[in-house]
């Protein structure tokens, strides 16, 4: 998801999402340590989606709390 999709997106649902990529970092790391990783480029887009996911929730947040 680019980040034009993620700011749509209520807190909820972005809690959500950001929890469905740390599930998916934690199975990725685990493949990748069992040797079983076929593409390894996912590691990194998915870190990038954690940290794209908390920054718009860090600034929704401030947003609110400015109020």
């Amino acid at each position: 998801m680019n980040a034009q999709e993620l700011r749509e997106l209520g807190p909820e649902k972005l809690q959500v999402k950001l929890g469905e990529f740390r599930k998916e970092l934690m199975n990725l790391r685990f493949q990748h340590a069992t040797a079983q990783l076929e593409n390894s480029q996912r590691i990194p887009l998915v870190k990038k989606s954690i940290a794209r996911i908390l920054t718009i929730l860090k600034a929704k947040d401030m947003e609110t709390g400015d109020e």
